[in-house]
């Protein structure tokens, strides 16, 4: 993967070791996510405020992020503007 220095001992140690690979991202941890809501699938949970209350495994899956193409977004301290393009 790569090396990174690591800081021990109230920043008096350096150690350069191989860089771990990630556990909380990429296909990996979707696997888990996966697994996780098949196991709890029947745990019913609150939404809306505690108004509403909903199994987990009726919960849809998600795909990839909208694109933000065409909207605008505020710059500086919310004085301007510009469009994604």
């Amino acid at each position: 993967m790569g090396k990174v220095v690591r800081i021990g001992g109230r920043g008096t140690t350096r150690r350069i070791i191989e860089k771990p690979e990630d556990k909380w991202t990429g296909e990996k941890y979707r696997e888990l996510q996966k697994q996780q809501k098949e196991a709890t699938k029947d745990v019913y949970i609150t939404m809306g405020r505690g108004t509403k209350k909903i199994k987990l495994g009726d919960i849809a899956e998600t795909t990839g992020r909208p694109t933000g193409k065409g909207r605008w977004v505020s710059t500086g301290r919310g004085t301007g503007r510009r469009k994604i393009e």
